[in-house]
């Protein structure tokens, strides 16, 4: 856990916002922030560049900034909640809403901000939290989508289909000081993770879920585990142990020709101290040549999610800062410094978006996604997937027989949520 404790910093001055008065603090009030954004990818340092700027009209308000790993927040906010405590605001992602909503632990937004508030956003953003007729985050940032990115000092154009994909990254995949193991690789990507796997899922044909309904033990799921099985072992174009960091080092390091990630990373590649050994390129992750279909990655987006337990004076400012930091002004200092497509219509719009070649990637990526399913089932089909994944990549359990196991615990942990 990392701690930010706001203070008196240089002014703000890329943004000249109106900040909204309909609070005007006369005592003192902590509010508290718990965020998703960690200070590696520099997103952490804006958020509170921006809750000082915001405190500036707000006369004795102070912001405390607490950041976790994504599965962290969501356990201790469900924790600190239910124990009567916890953050007066959330900045977090779109499938947490699914088990805080059944588990009462958010308001809606829409009761909050009003219709005309959130016509205001691009309709996939506020799709992706819709639940029950209502709508339970204010999007900050959509997409959080992985793709391909491709280092064009190793490999000029992207791969149009796997087949393709395969056969350039066998010939990228060298040992180049000859002790038998490799030091470049075609492709690197968070082999374990099943988020990493959704958008092969989806090439295959298949889905987590339809509806609440688990889909994993099916041809498309051991048609999916098979392809990433030989990816690694037939194939061995990926590391033989390689997780989220070790493929993000390798793709800095200028030791990986491709890599699946998530637009968040963009800004990170485009460092100056990367620069000499990475020239970054953005594209779809190419099409299954055993199907034709595109990968279709999950899609979703960051967003503001209100405690259930807020009122008074902090609801006040939980409103008044969401606003804030959805402006035009804001969201496009995100798209300009952090590489994020805006969750604002008119936004999406700007020049910033349709002449970025990098950005422009990422949005054809977006456009053959499918939005993350937010119901509380999707949480059983995660912990239900990883596990089997883990042993089909370790060489230890059959395609066929992890999806048989995963579907096998995926309706266990449902009936265990519904009891």
């Amino acid at each position: 856990m990392k701690r930010a404790v706001v203070s008196s910093l240089v002014a703000f001055l890329m943004l000249a916002l109106i900040v909204p008065t309909g609070f005007a603090a006369a005592k003192k009030i902590n509010f508290a922030i718990w965020t998703k954004e960690s200070e590696a990818e520099g997103v952490l340092q804006d958020i509170v560049k921006l809750t000082e700027e915001f405190a500036k009209s707000h006369p004795g308000l102070t912001f405390e900034i607490l950041n976790y790993g994504v599965e962290d927040l969501r356990q201790n906010y469900q924790s600190a909640a239910f124990a009567g405590a916890g953050p007066d605001l959330l900045w977090t992602v779109s499938d947490h809403a699914g088990p805080f909503v059944a588990m009462k632990l958010i308001r809606p937004v829409d009761e909050v901000f009003g219709t005309d508030f959130l016509a205001g956003f691009a309709k996939p953003g506020l799709e992706a939290v819709e639940l029950d007729g209502k709508t339970w985050g204010v999007p900050i940032s959509v997409g959080n989508h992985l793709m391909l990115l491709y280092n064009k000092k190793l490999i000029a154009a992207p791969p149009k289909n796997t087949d393709e994909m395969i056969k350039v990254a066998k010939g990228l995949t060298r040992d180049l000081n000859k002790d038998g193991m490799p030091d470049q690789y075609g492709l690197v990507y968070n082999l374990n993770e099943p988020f990493w796997l959704a958008p092969w899922l989806g090439g295959f044909g298949g889905w987590p879920l339809d509806g609440t309904k688990p889909t994993l033990n099916n041809q498309a799921m051991v048609d999916t585990l098979q392809f990433m099985y030989d990816l690694k072992f037939v194939h061995k174009i990926v590391p033989l142990e390689c997780d989220y960091n070790a493929a993000d080092s390798l793709f800095k390091e200028g030791k990986a020709a491709m890599l699946i990630n998530g637009d968040w990373s963009l800004a990170g590649y485009q460092a100056d101290e990367v620069k000499s050994k990475l020239d970054l390129g953005v594209a779809r992750i190419p099409m299954v040549s055993k199907t034709g279909r595109w990968p279709s990655p999950m899609t979703s987006g960051i967003y503001f999610m209100l405690p259930e337990y807020l009122s008074g004076d902090k609801l006040q400012i939980a409103k008044e800062f969401v606003q804030y930091c959805t402006s035009s002004e804001a969201q496009l200092m995100f798209l300009k410094k952090h590489k994020r497509l805006p969750a604002l219509a008119s936004a999406l719009d700007s020049p910033l978006v349709t002449a970025d070649p990098l950005l422009k990637g990422s949005a054809d990526q977006m456009v053959v996604g499918k939005p993350m399913p937010t119901v509380p089932e999707m949480r059983a089909a995660w912990d239900a997937i990883r596990p089997n994944q883990e042993a089909v990549m370790a060489g230890k359990m059959a395609p066929k027989d992890a999806a048989k196991a995963m579907q096998d615990a995926c309706e266990k942990l449902i009936r265990e949520m519904t009891k």
